[in-house]
This record gives structure tokens, sequence and C-alpha cells, in this order.
């Protein structure tokens, strides 16, 4: 991934909230997404954020305004559903974003055209980006796999094939919903100690802190992706919450791994942050040298020398009590993604070493990204130690693990000196009460 003039920081718009200090989607950022008016029955389209807009790509396609070389791309990326436009690959992603970010930028003459595109973020609802065919969760974090491991295995936290092959497990993709979506509690056969199984609501009930990769190009059946291929069948990036009914799952994960437990609820967030776009924010892939290196089929100079990402990534808490206090979401956890043990990748690259046909459109989770300190856990389970250490809240409650009415956001951005700073906007959803016939 080279950077080019759309990492430029110095680029100004026209849309002048774009150009604010902490903004999440300037200039250099340009994420997809699909939405419409919010209330309305006006078809889904794609959209860029620009700023706190939404550049309505179908009204920028039919009027041609980034002329004939994009038009294609263009029109494949303001449909309902943006599976085409990621079936385009490398080359067509970034000429469009090439073209919107000139056509965006302060003194354009496409301003004239584009400006009517407008519609306020705040005034939009979204769908999945996608039709997701397949989703893929894997377990990308040593530190989340060492510290759950050391709740039911203390002598022996880390499995064997942990360090050599990455881990995952095939999800649900019809439960997959959009930032604001709220979900009722599960239910699920729990089995006390003692006593006999039954069917009762999730009472250890938590969130996952992860990322979401979409697919590009897929693969031909029966043929891997190799290494120094696997990035051009990655379109970008979402915040993505794997709720886990952590009862339901200690009782039915073995001998074949989560059911239940997973499939009933994951929220993403509406924008897609191009791969491109984060090129300035990529960062040296590193094993420590005691640690197994990993074998030469998920090896490679580049994957080597930028295959990580620094994404710096949040946990905020909202209570039904803070809510009614007019409170805001606490902050209880910071990371990122760089402590990742496994690559984006690496995890294409073994996802199709068997001949597994990816599909544009598929979702791979990184799995919970915990770091290294116990500020940077990714999920209640760690922080309370599997319910033994309550989470205090600064107005005083406290968790375990999720009640009724609970909000969690995620959120994430990347920045650092010489690079604008971009954002993913959040990933937000409230737990509900059990769902009662």
């Amino acid at each position: 991934m080279q950077l080019n003039e759309t990492h430029d920081p110095a680029l100004v718009s026209w849309v002048t909230s774009a150009n604010a200090a902490g903004c999440d989607f300037p200039l250099q950022n340009l994420p997809f997404a699909v939405f419409r008016r919010a209330g309305s029955q006006e078809p889904w389209r794609g959209g860029v954020a620009i700023g706190d807009r939404i550049l309505d790509l179908a009204h920028a396609a039919d009027l041609k305004a980034l002329g004939s070389a994009q038009q294609a791309a263009l029109q494949a990326a303001s449909q309902g559903e943006l599976n085409a436009f990621m079936a385009m690959g490398p080359a067509a992603w970034s000429g469009l974003r090439l073209a919107l970010s000139r056509a965006l930028r302060e003194g354009a003459a496409e301003q004239r055209l584009l400006q009517d595109g407008l519609i306020a973020q705040d005034q939009a609802e979204y769908r999945l980006p996608a039709r997701v065919g397949d989703y893929t969760d894997f377990y990308t974090s040593v530190h989340h796999a060492t510290n759950v491991g050391r709740l039911f295995r203390p002598d022996n936290p880390l499995m064997e094939n942990y360090k050599w092959v990455p881990i995952g497990y095939h999800g649900r993709a019809s439960s997959l919903r959009v930032s604001g979506v709220d979900f009722h509690r599960p239910q699920g056969q729990l089995r006390a100690p003692g006593a006999d199984p039954a069917l009762q609501p999730c009472a250890r009930l938590d969130y996952e802190l992860e990322l979401g990769i979409y697919a590009g190009p897929g693969n031909p059946w029966g043929q891997p992706i190799r290494m120094q291929d696997a990035e051009d069948h990655i379109f970008g990036l979402c915040l993505l919450n794997d709720w886990s009914a952590r009862d339901v799952q200690a009782w039915e994960y073995q001998p074949l791994g989560p059911f239940l437990a997973k499939n009933f609820a994951t929220t993403i967030s509406p924008w897609i942050v191009t791969l491109e776009a984060l090129a300035p924010y990529r960062t040296a892939f590193t094993r420590p040298p005691e640690d197994p290196q990993p074998l030469p089929y998920l090896s490679s100079a580049a994957n080597s020398a930028h295959g990580a990402v620094d994404i710096r990534l949040a946990v905020g808490l909202q209570t039904q009590g803070m809510r009614a206090a007019g409170l805001a979401p606490e902050l209880i956890t910071r990371t990122s993604y760089r402590h990742a043990y496994w690559t984006m990748a690496q995890l294409i690259t073994h996802h199709t070493v068997n001949g597994c046909d990816l599909q544009p459109g598929d979702l791979l989770g990184t799995g919970t990204l915990s770091g290294p300190t116990p500020g940077e856990a990714g999920a209640l389970l760690e922080i309370t130690e599997g319910g033994k250490k309550p989470l205090t809240l600064a107005n005083g409650e406290t968790r375990t693990f999720l009640q009724d009415g609970d909000a969690v956001v995620l959120r994430a951005h990347c920045e650092k000196p010489g690079a604008a700073r971009i954002g993913f906007g959040e990933c937000l959803a409230t737990v509900l009460p059990a769902y009662q016939a």
C-alpha cells in the first residue's frame, strides 16, 4: 500500500466540516456506506462520508460528475449493496477514491455539481453496506487468548496451536446488524453447578471489541490466495462487536466450538474505511524471537515491513442510569490493532489455503483485540476476571457482565504526526430484555 496525493495532510475540502480538528471523516478518509434519509422510503444507495455530511454517490453517478473514466466504478459504488464495487478490485477502488478526493477539494470545479448531493449524517439511516454471504470470526489477540485461557486453564492458558495457526470459526451472517439496531438478551441452555440444564435468559452477556475485514475480489474455488496477493482481496475495515453469551458458551462449546453463544447478534459500524486510506498508519509486524515464526505460506517481506496497522480502539459503556442522568458513555478500554498476533493478510491467506473460495462482501472478524495491559482488555470477561472483580463506574454502579439497558459503543481512529487523523465513526447497540412471546 503506497502513499499518494490523497494522503496529503494539507488537503482542504470545500465541505468545511471536513476540515475541523478531530473530525473522523476528513478529505483523507472517504469511507463508504449504504444509506437513505431517515424515515423515508427512498432507495438505499452508496455514499461517502465527508465531514458531517454524506456525498450521495447515486446523485453523482446520475450527473456523471466524475468523468467517464470513473463512471463504471461510481455506478457500482452507488448501489444499495457495495458487493459489485468490492469485486472490481484495488485499481477501481483507488481510481474512484482519487477522483472523489480531487472533486471534494477546495476550489474543485465539481463543487457546483456535487453540493446538492450532500446529506447530513444525522438525518440519514444506514443498512449493512454489503450482502455478507459468509462471516468468519478469528482469534487474533494473543493477550485476549491468554487472559481468557488463564480463567479456565491457569497452568496452560494458551493452547499449543495458537502461535502456529490463525484460529477461527464460521459465524452466522444472518444476525449481523448495523450500528444503532438494539437486540434482545439471548436465551440458551444453561447449567448451574449441581443442577440439570435449563432454558434461561443469558446472565453473563458480554461485548467483544473487534474489527471487521471486508473481502474484495474473491478467489476461484480450490485456488489459495498467496500472501503477496492477499491485500488485493481486502476492500476495507469496519468496527465489529461480537456479542457473546458467556454462560451459554461454557455449556455448549465442547467439542465443536461456539454456536448459540455467538450467533444471536453481531453489530458492525456502517462506514467501511478503505485499506488505502489506512496506508499512513501501517507498521511493522513482528513476533517475539522466542515464539514460532509464521510458516512460509504465512510470511512475506511486505507483511513483515508493514503488515500491522496502528488503529486506536476504544470501548464506552453507558448504563440505563447514566442515560437517565444525561451522562455520556464512560470509556472503559483503550487499545490498538497493532497488538494483533496475526495480520489481515495472514487471515486471508490461511482462510483460503485449503481452497476455500471467498466472495466479495464476505466478512472476517479479527476476534477480541485486547492489548498487553489490563486497561487494554477488550471484553468484560477479561476486565472482571470472569465476574470475580466487578468493574466500578464513575457513578458508583458496578458491572460484572452487561445488564438490560446497557449500551456499548466502540470507536476507532488513526492519528500520528505528519498524517491526517481519520476515524471509523461509532458502533453502538443497547441490550433489551429477553424476548417474551
